[in-house]
This record gives C-alpha cells, sequence and structure tokens, in this order.
C-alpha cells in the first residue's frame, strides 16, 4: 500500500513539475516575441518609439532622453545588425536590484557591421497591463 502511494505521489509530482515547465516555456515564447519587435526599433534607430513601448519599470529608470543619448552613444556606433541568434531564454521571478515580478532573461550571439561578435541581453518583463515589455537591454 505505501508503495502504491509512493507511486502515485511521485506521478503527481512529475505531473505537476511538467505542468510548470510548460507554462514557463510558453512566457518565454511570448517573452521572445516582444523581445523581437523591440529589438526591430532598435535595429531602425527609433529610440524614441523604443522607450515608448519598453516596460513601466524601464521607464521609471532611464528618460526618454536619456535613453536615445544612450543608444546613440553605445548602439549606434557597432552599424546595422547583420545576424542574431538566440543563445539562451530563462524564466525567472527575481533579478538582482529589480523588484520581485515575471522576467525573462533572454540572450543573442549578435553581429554587426562594426562589431563581430556580441552578446546582446534583454530581460523582458511582465509590465502591470499583462503585456510582456523589455525592462532592460544590454550588450557586450
Amino acid at each position: 500500500m505505501k508503495r502504491i502511494l509512493f507511486l502515485f505521489l511521485s506521478a503527481l509530482l512529475v505531473a505537476l513539475l511538467c505542468q510548470t515547465a510548460l507554462a514557463d516555456t510558453a512566457k518565454e515564447e511570448t517573452a521572445e516575441t516582444a523581445a523581437r519587435i523591440w529589438l526591430s526599433l532598435v535595429d531602425r534607430a527609433m529610440y524614441a518609439e523604443n522607450w515608448t513601448e519598453a516596460a513601466t519599470y524601464f521607464k521609471g529608470a532611464v528618460t526618454q532622453e536619456g535613453w536615445m543619448q544612450s543608444m546613440k552613444s553605445h548602439r549606434q556606433p557597432l552599424g546595422k545588425i547583420k545576424s542574431r541568434n538566440l543563445l539562451s531564454s530563462k524564466y525567472t521571478r527575481t533579478l538582482p536590484g529589480a523588484p520581485d515580478g515575471e522576467y525573462v532573461v533572454i540572450q543573442y550571439q549578435a553581429s554587426f557591421e562594426k562589431k563581430q561578435s556580441a552578446v546582446e541581453t534583454l530581460t523582458p518583463m511582465l509590465d502591470k497591463d499583462g503585456k510582456w515589455r523589455v525592462a532592460g537591454y544590454y550588450i557586450r
């Protein structure tokens, strides 16, 4: 009887873990779509629009003018994007220095006209209105 109960509880645990993993994957995919749309604005140097489409948290951290200046001094010198390939995507509820919430940390291997190899890191978050929006963007 104990063995049957153990097997039942084990199967239930596996089912719950699979359900959670599937839910996280769906969130990652939705966040990746939002990130790609947001990146298309970066790629076209539409920095004001880019800021407007960012997460509320992002807008609270940097002004539109500050964002535009940052992009002009850090992203624009790299030139046009040549390629961008997904390296990783990871759902999380916590990030250092950020409030608890729902985030997906996405990394792309990118190549630009004036920089052959770079890693772009985007962090979309589930915003207050229930939409995934980018809350962080870094290139190294």
